[in-house]
């Protein structure tokens, strides 16, 4: 659908997988790449045959075209949200050099019939979550680590508590970080976990716990060889988010997620989707606990 069609909420069509969370400009060696949770975690839930949209901001020079076949309202912007990665597949450094405008619960209509899932992926402190009160009825996912994040004066990337996390992830279902999110503070993880009734937490190319009913699980993610772990944590969320609406399973959507967020790795930026084959693969694919 074009952005001409993309105007108004009321005209939305009925969809599974809804995230809201900036479209990135992404610069590489090789140029601008479009990234942000909402690009890499919009095409995953696409690629798992998922009826999917976004809520965004971006400047109208952002080329869009990957995203052709997903709905999109933009809320334009003077400026793209603008990062630069550098990452060895183990330690990640980021640069963010500006910010699109801030997405809201005025940014959001409500949908004549709501999203099966609603995803919360904010990248730069960009999303209100205070937007899960206008999903009662979907199931309300959260990537939190744009909440951890601050630009200091040099434009790098630090980390900083995200405060209001006691107010806002039990009015969501599960939530979705990394270990370094928190900078491997366990006892962070603990009081987290407690407050949400699904808490996964990824370590990496390790794997991932996930949390649900006072118990937790590890997944051990299966070795591959590394090219570039660009948007695999949030390929991550949307196979865990989806893979959970399907089987109502948190250890089962774990073990699905991981694999895929770990082939995704092998691959760069957008050509990381996973693909069909790989999908059904990871359906039935044993790895350890």
């Amino acid at each position: 659908m074009s952005e001409a069609h993309q105007t108004t909420l009321a005209t939305a069509p009925p969809l599974d997988y809804l995230v809201i969370g900036h479209l990135t400009a992404d610069l590489t060696d090789d140029g601008i790449r479009m990234g942000g949770t909402a690009t890499f975690s919009g095409l995953t839930a696409k690629a798992l045959g998922m009826n999917t949209g976004i809520i965004t901001s971006h400047a109208d020079d952002l080329d869009t075209a990957p995203l052709q076949s997903i709905w999109k309202l933009n809320h334009p912007s003077a400026t793209t949200t603008t990062f630069k990665n550098i990452s060895d597949g183990i330690h990640r450094t980021q640069l963010l050099y500006q910010t699109a405008k801030p997405l809201t619960s005025n940014d959001v209509t409500r949908f004549s019939k709501p999203p099966a899932i609603v995803h919360l992926g904010p990248v730069a402190n960009e999303v209100d979550p205070n937007i899960l009160s206008e999903f009662p009825d979907s199931l309300k996912c959260l990537t939190p680590q744009g909440w951890f994040r601050h630009a200091n004066e040099a434009d790098q990337v630090v980390l900083k508590p995200w405060q209001d996390f006691e107010t806002y992830l039990p009015m969501a279902d599960i939530a979705v970080i990394s270990l370094d999110d928190v900078e491997k503070d366990e006892e962070m993880i603990s009081a987290m976990a407690a407050m949400i009734p699904i808490f996964v937490v990824t370590e990496n190319y390790k794997g991932a716990r996930v949390y649900w009913h006072n118990d937790a699980r590890f997944i051990n993610a299966p070795e591959v060889k590394y090219v570039n772990d660009t948007g695999a944590g949030d390929i991550f969320a949307a196979a865990f988010f989806s893979r959970y609406l399907f089987t109502k399973d948190p250890w089962e959507a774990g073990r699905f997620a991981v694999l895929l967020a770990s082939w995704s790795v092998t691959r760069e930026y957008l050509d990381s989707i996973p693909t069909e084959k790989e999908i059904e693969k990871a359906k039935i694919e044993l790895i350890g606990y």
